[in-house]
């Protein structure tokens, strides 16, 4: 049951990212250009991960670390599908484009957020624990 309640947390994750996004398109790479954007969106969003994950995951209900790995490897996985298909299905670029943006030997940082993504239901759940919030 954890796990429906993880995808639907990603959703709202994706909702998120899709509006960070679009902010950073319209804000933040005409001041910095594209490579800068994308670079500074990666903490960004972060954050963002990590706060949504701060409040959703007492809700999710993954109580063990083996459960809030398995929600964060959930996320990880819908998270590659849903920007690879994006990218290459709707946007119409193709695939070395598409994977550009996982390569860190060309400076893109999305492998970083990646990380964070995965790990941050266990992230959420220490700072809760720390803070004695639930």
């Amino acid at each position: 049951m954890f796990l429906v309640r993880a995808l639907l947390v990603w959703l709202v994750l994706m909702g998120v990212e899709f509006c960070h996004g679009a902010l950073r398109t319209l804000f933040l790479s005409p001041m910095l250009g594209d490579y800068a954007a994308r670079q500074v969106s990666v903490l960004t969003g972060s954050i963002l991960i990590v706060f949504i994950a701060y409040i959703f995951i007492y809700w999710i209900r993954a109580g063990s670390a083996v459960s809030q790995m398995a929600v964060g490897v959930l996320w990880l996985v819908l998270t590659i599908a849903f920007e690879a298909g994006f990218g290459h299905y709707v946007f119409k670029l193709p695939w070395e484009a598409v994977l550009e943006d996982f390569n860190l030997l060309k400076g893109r940082l999305m492998p970083l957020g990646l990380v964070v993504l995965t790990f941050s239901p266990m992230i959420a759940t220490r700072l809760r624990e720390r803070y004695k919030l639930k």
